[in-house]
Parts: C-alpha cells; sequence; structure tokens
C-alpha cells in the first residue's frame, strides 16, 4: 500500500517509458526532488538494444552500467536513492492487473500496453501522489491520456520558446556614418562608443544608415566590431549577408564551435565544407560526417551489399557539396586535383557519424551535418571528444527532424544553439535565404 507522508503525496511519481531511456541514459537523475519508475519492461527493452553500434545501443549500454552502479548491492524492488535532492528510483513490476488493462483495451499485449499498465498499478497502488507517464512516443502518451493517465514529453534540453530562438544575426539600424566608414577603412571599431545593450561575442551585425551599409561581427576578445567580408572559400563566393557571416563563422580560427541553421538551400554544408577546405593546412584531417536515420525504421542491414554499398545512399548528398566545390575549377586545375589527393590520402574523410564514435579529435576539422538528428546527449558527447586545435562545425535544419523521437525543441542542434549563445568560442548564424533556385525557394516558402 501506498505510504501517505506529507512530502510523499507533494512529491510526484514519473514512470519511463524506454524511448526516454534510449535518448538520455542517465534521464532519471532529471526529477528533481520526485521519484521515478522502471517498468520491468523497459529493462527486457533496453536489453534487446544493448547490442550493435548505433546511438541506441550506446544508449542500452550506458544505462545499464549506469543503474547497476546507481544500485550498488540494493535490490531494485525497493526505492533507493537516486541523488542529493531527495527523489528515489525502483522497478516496478505488475502485482496485479490494473482496473483498467490495457492489453485487453487495445487488444494487444505488446509492450507499450504492458508500461501502460505499470503506469496504471502505480496510480492505483498511490492514490494520493500524482502518476505521469513520461516518453517520447507521441501514440504512447495519446493512449495513456485516453486511459485517464497523466502522460508528457521528456522535457529536460527541450526548448521553450522555439520563436526566440537565438538567431545570431542582428541589423543595427542606428549606426553611425562615421562608424560605417571606419569599418571600411580600418576594418574595426571599439566596441565601447557603438549604442548596442547587449554586446554578445560572435553575434553578427548588418550596420545601417540611410543607404550605408556593412557587416560586423563582434570580437569580445578584442572588445571591438570587426568587418565582415565577403570572401571567397576554395572557389565558393557568399551570395548574401547571411552566407557571409556563416563563412566568417567557418573560416574564424578563434571560434571553435559554429552552429549553421538553415532550410535546404540556404548553403549550410556547402559553406562549412568550403570554408574547412579554404583553411585545411590548419588541421590534420577534415571529417565531414552525418548521422544515418534509415527510412521506414529500416536498419541498413536490410539494405543489399556490403558496408560501403549500404551507406553510400546516405552519404550522398555530402559527395554532392564536395563535386559542387570540386566544379568550380577545370578538371586539370591543381585545386581541383587537391580534392581528389585529400580524399586518396584520408585528410579528407567521409563518414557516417557512427563509425567515429569513441575517438578523440585533435587538430581536426569535424563537420556534422544533419545535426537537428541528433539528441543533446549526442551532441554533447561529440564536443566533448574535441582536443586542442579542433574545430567543430554543427550544420541542419531543426524543422526538418527525420528521427520519430526528436522534434524542433528537443532536438541536439536546437539544445546547442539555446545553450551555447554567448559563449567566446562559440558562433551561430540562421540561414533564411535559399540561394539554390527559385524553384527550391518556392518549395520552401509555400509547400
Amino acid at each position: 500500500m501506498a505510504k501517505t507522508k506529507k512530502a510523499e503525496i507533494l512529491n510526484k511519481i514519473f514512470v519511463l517509458d524506454t524511448s526516454v531511456i534510449l535518448h538520455d541514459h542517465q534521464a532519471v537523475k532529471n526529477f528533481h526532488e520526485h521519484d521515478v519508475i522502471i517498468p520491468i519492461t523497459v529493462l527486457e527493452e533496453v536489453d534487446n538494444f544493448k547490442k550493435g553500434n548505433d546511438t541506441l545501443n550506446f544508449e542500452a549500454r550506458e544505462f545499464i552500467r549506469f543503474i547497476d552502479k546507481l544500485s550498488g548491492t540494493s535490490a531494485l524492488n525497493n526505492w533507493i536513492p537516486i541523488g542529493s535532492q531527495g527523489g528515489k528510483l525502483r522497478v516496478a513490476m505488475m502485482d496485479h492487473e490494473p482496473q483498467r488493462d490495457a492489453t485487453k483495451i487495445f487488444a494487444d499485449k505488446k509492450a507499450d500496453h504492458r508500461i501502460l499498465n505499470t503506469a496504471l498499478s502505480v496510480q492505483e497502488d498511490y492514490p494520493n501522489r500524482q502518476v505521469i507517464l513520461v516518453t517520447k512516443d507521441i501514440n504512447l502518451r495519446i493512449k495513456a491520456k485516453a486511459l485517464n493517465l497523466a502522460a508528457e514529453d521528456y522535457k529536460h534540453g527541450r526548448i521553450q520558446d522555439l520563436d526566440s530562438l537565438y538567431k545570431g544575426i542582428t541589423a543595427f539600424e542606428k549606426a553611425l556614418k562615421t562608424q560605417i566608414d571606419q569599418l571600411y577603412a580600418v576594418g574595426r571599431i571599439p566596441a565601447e562608443p557603438v549604442k548596442i545593450k547587449e554586446k554578445i561575442p560572435n553575434h553578427y551585425y548588418i550596420f545601417k544608415q540611410g543607404s550605408n551599409s556593412v557587416l560586423a561581427r563582434y570580437d569580445s576578445f578584442l572588445d571591438a566590431f570587426i568587418r565582415v567580408d565577403k570572401a571567397t572559400a576554395y572557389g565558393i563566393r557568399p551570395r548574401n549577408a547571411e552566407q557571409s557571416f556563416a563563412l566568417d563563422a567557418v573560416m574564424q580560427p578563434s571560434i571553435k564551435l559554429v552552429t549553421l541553421q538553415g532550410v535546404a538551400g540556404t548553403g549550410k554544408t556547402l559553406l562549412a565544407l568550403a570554408g574547412a577546405l579554404e583553411r585545411r593546412k590548419e588541421f590534420k584531417q577534415i571529417f565531414l560526417a552525418r548521422p544515418i536515420v534509415p527510412l521506414s525504421n529500416k536498419d541498413i542491414g536490410f539494405l543489399p551489399g556490403d558496408v560501403n554499398t549500404k551507406i553510400s545512399p546516405y552519404m550522398e548528398p555530402l559527395f554532392d557539396n564536395l563535386k559542387f566545390i570540386q566544379n568550380q575549377y577545370h578538371e586539370n586545375d591543381k585545386d581541383f586535383q587537391k580534392i581528389n589527393e585529400l580524399l586518396d590520402s584520408e585528410k579528407l574523410v567521409i563518414t557516417p557519424l557512427a563509425y567515429i564514435r569513441g575517438r578523440s579529435f585533435a587538430n581536426i576539422c569535424f563537420i556534422v551535418d544533419e545535426a537537428q538528428n541528433l539528441t543533446p546527449h549526442e551532441v554533447k558527447t561529440i564536443i566533448s571528444r574535441a582536443g586542442e586545435g579542433t574545430k567543430i562545425i554543427f550544420t541542419g535544419d531543426i524543422h526538418q527532424i527525420d528521427t520519430p523521437y526528436l522534434d524542433a525543441q528537443t532536438n541536439g542542434l536546437s539544445y546547442l544553439i539555446e545553450r551555447l549563445k554567448g559563449q567566446p568560442l562559440f558562433a551561430h548564424v540562421t540561414l533564411e535565404k535559399g540561394e539554390r533556385s527559385e524553384l527550391a525557394n518556392l518549395a520552401n516558402e509555400l509547400l
């Protein structure tokens, strides 16, 4: 029977679904003073995911290790403390069938319905406490609510207001003509006289005064605004101010972490790769990687051929960008041939993200494409691998999510942009103007 102490009545009980564990293996630590229950069915499902090299397999293995360490010699069917905030954890088996049996209501005994039954049983055992099912599976949340069971998404790392997500660019309409002239003449102006309230490190500005304008970046190390030119990188020239800012961020040695966010056709990956190639002498290697997100929930093992044949369709967009850069030159040009040399010598490596997990990177330029398909934990893991002299560039479109349990507010790219704003080693640019073609722009705007 449930205890009725006042502290326990006030505290909630969160029942975690498998999708939460596979999203963040340390999720149980993020419910503060409240208690957490792991259904025994979740442990069964996690066990099925522990083998393999994908992100889900990694999260499954780490969760198993985490729970083993947390529990020590204690039995998991009893409450054990999670941390210093007072919350407790236990694994729950269904000691009795709930009055509302999900396996009968939905006429299926699959794992989701057994998890629902565990949550319903906990709700009956603790009538004085609020029991909430936490899952990243939208359909499971709907089923829970249909059974009068509170359900919500896993909120840790979630961006609350997507409309206010940091864009990295501001039009400064109150610039003085003398400031614009000085930026053109000298290339920089001191920050103090410029009437901008919040000067954000590596934030980009369009200084305007009437018909006069100039592009600039605030450098917090120099406490000055630095002019941004429309520089060419390996034959690629920016077509608008946003692209100029993006290329500047990619090519600035003092900026170690860059995020480029925007819809298809804005040039994110192309600019990242062109900038890296232009600065290739500063790095031992350039890695261009992307997560593999199979279509129709099919693993790449379902595809015919060897491993290179299986992954080739997923890497093709990256090779397309490389070919576009290469085609800025004639086949006999040394810059054209240089790209082939970089590929042959593995100075430039295009690979699935999963193939480089666990490695540490020193003096590497690491470009991660389609970063919106990564979890916040995956993004943190990648950045934590950076050694001395390494630069990491994340590109993606937060509105184009291909994984089932992420959205624009919970993906790793949004999380990274929100959390690192204002850090001196970080720069972000949102690209909104499509440059692929008029037809592509029309699709992005109207479809």
